[in-house]
């Protein structure tokens, strides 16, 4: 299985799951188990390899072991998120690593799950099928530049704004936030990433800059700001925008 996938005999939706490891009898076990439970699998042994499998066999879901050769999963998970293309790609981080800082970091730049070595294969399996689920509920930006989700509508051609029918008037900074966060439903922004997202290279912004546009968003969209229900706050981590599970 080195390398390699069933795809040529996939049954219409099956998914795919690029399992990323350098210890093969975990690739294997991992392989074994998710073939078993119905997933066609593809398998990579180091950080090179994992990249170049997931811009060619565009796989449902990454299983991405945090230490490898070469390029990190950290490394791995950042490339991901900033590609257009991957942004949106579901990855479970598996590590040895349990410490508290070291599952912020791993969510802090796009994982959608941190599962700690050793692990219990069917739990491991039932977090696979949950994160799928959750990505496949996410509501999406539709070809056309619009996002619709309880009410809120945007269009992002003309930068329109409604809630249950109500036109919203926004700021462009607000704009962009909106933007960031609808993009990917359900992922946690870091204040930083979203610093780096929404204004860039500009100087002297600060981290707290964040909180106080996401203060006149939530003023704006939601209903009752201090209980939003569109953007929520991760407690120690940062923002996300509301995944509907």
């Amino acid at each position: 299985m080195e390398g390699g996938t069933k795809e040529d005999f996939m049954p219409t939706g099956q998914k795919r799951i690029l399992v990323v490891d350098d210890e093969k009898d975990i690739v294997e076990l991992l392989t074994f188990n998710l073939e078993k439970e119905g997933f066609a699998v593809t398998q990579a042994f180091d950080g090179e390899e994992a990249l170049k499998t997931i811009r060619t066999n565009k796989p449902d879901l990454v299983i991405l072991d945090l230490m490898l050769p070469g390029v990190s999963g950290l490394d791995i998970c950042r490339q991901v998120r900033r590609n257009e293309e991957t942004e949106t790609l579901p990855v479970i981080m598996l590590t040895a690593k349990g410490e508290p800082l070291d599952k912020v970091v791993g969510l802090e730049i796009g994982a959608d799950d941190y599962i700690t070595k050793p692990f219990n294969v069917r739990e491991l399996v039932a977090r696979v099928r949950a994160v799928l689920r959750r990505s496949s509920q996410r509501p999406k930006e539709a070809s056309e530049g619009t996002f619709t989700f309880q009410g809120l509508h945007v269009d992002y051609r003309t930068y329109q704004v409604s809630v249950d029918g109500k036109k919203i008037e926004l700021g462009p900074t607000e704009i962009k936030l909106l933007r960031c966060l609808t993009r990917q439903p359900g992922r946690v922004f870091s204040r930083d990433q979203l610093l780096d997202a929404v204004w860039g290279e500009e100087a002297f912004v600060e981290p707290r800059t964040v909180d106080v546009h996401i203060s006149r968003l939530r003023a704006d969209i939601e209903q009752d700001k201090e209980k939003p229900k569109y953007i929520l706050t991760v407690r120690g981590i940062g923002y996300k925008f509301a995944d509907g599970s």
